[in-house]
Order: structure tokens, then sequence, then C-alpha cells
């Protein structure tokens, strides 16, 4: 697995569409669900969601698919294909990896600008919780109109049945409910906000 950080070639982080070029709010989304009778640690569930991420998206919603078709878990610097119903086909680069997390960028015409960090740790029981977090904006002003009216309950169904069908693959589902929350960034938040990296730090295997 590459180090967290590895560029390849100098371009891990060049041609990205960034949320400084979206539009509308700074939005932190929100999934995550502690995972009942988990049968793996964290850092090998995320070892399971690299080596086989597209699997866990409701093909119904968006289907992944990488740019250069390869059998090994997704790193630093590799492309993935996101075809999204009614909406189209984009891209995003994996940006970041560690042992607990997995971040992609999204890249020119996808309808958000802005990243997510998919990640699993312990809370202080020692329950594995699997997390997803985003902070994007629109990709653009249309964009944004458009995911107002019904792109934003699209995208909560895509992430809170990724976080379920990961919880039954390692264990028997989630404990209570999977929890999904929106928070507008402050603007001294996103200041602080390092773009290259994970949108929240994994810690606890």
């Amino acid at each position: 697995m590459a180090e967290a950080g590895t560029e390849t070639g100098g371009s891990m982080h060049e041609g990205l569409l960034s949320a400084v070029e979206g539009a509308g709010p700074l939005l932190q989304r929100d999934y995550w669900a502690i995972i009942d009778g988990c049968g793996c640690s964290p850092s090998e569930l995320m070892e399971l969601v690299s080596s086989r991420f597209a699997e866990f998206a409701p093909e119904e919603l968006v289907i992944f698919g990488r740019e250069t078709e390869r059998d090994s878990p997704i790193e630093p610097g590799d492309e993935l294909r996101v075809r999204i119903r009614g909406a189209g086909t984009f891209r995003v680069r994996i940006i970041h990896r560690d042992r607990q997390s997995i971040t992609m960028a999204t890249l020119p015409g996808h309808p958000e600008a802005g990243r997510i960090t998919f990640g699993a740790y312990r809370n202080e029981r020692g329950d594995v919780i699997f997390h997803i977090r985003s902070r994007a904006r629109s990709g653009s002003r249309v964009k944004y109109l458009g995911f107002r009216t019904g792109g934003e309950a699209m995208q909560t169904n895509t992430w809170t049945d990724f976080v379920n069908t990961v919880a039954l693959t390692v264990g028997q589902g989630v404990i209570g409910f999977i929890h999904a929350e929106t928070t507008v960034m402050k603007e001294a938040h996103e200041n602080a906000d390092d773009v290259r990296g994970p949108t929240f730090l994994a810690r606890g295997d």
C-alpha cells in the first residue's frame, strides 16, 4: 500500500476541481454507523473497501469503474469513472490513503467540487465505526440549483446504502441506525482545512 501523502509524478493534486472553484455553501456531510459484530479490524475493513470499492455502491444510483482496469486495491493516483443516474459520467482521483482511510477528490465536470473520505476506526467501547465524510460545494451554479431539487436526497441514499452494505459484509449490519448529518462550514474552518489530505483522521485500530 502506498504511504500516506505519496504523490505520483508530482501530479497527484494537479487538475482537481477543488471546493473553492465550486458554487454555493461549503457543506460537510457525514454518514456513519457502528457495525454490529464486526469480524475484522478497521484497517482490515479498509483494505476490503479499497479492493472492492465499486461493489459497495448501489448500482441503481451510481456505478464506479477504474480508468485503468486491474484487480489491485485502489491507491493514490488512481482515477475512477463515476456514472451517476440522471447526471452522466464523471471522474474522481484517489489523493490519499493510509491504513484506515481512503480519500478521493473530484475532477472537472463533476457535479461537486471537493473531496470525500472513507474511513474506519473504533469508539471507546471498541466497536468498529465506518464513516464517510465529504466536504464539497456544487461544481457550478447551475449544478447547485439542480442539486437542491433532487441531488441531495440521491447523495444521502447513495452513501447510507454504501455504509449499510459494508456493515452487512463485515458484520451483522448496523447498531441502531445510520447517521446522516450536514454542516455548513464556516470560513475559519474552511481556511484551516488541508485540501490535500483526508476530511477526518481515522484512528484506533
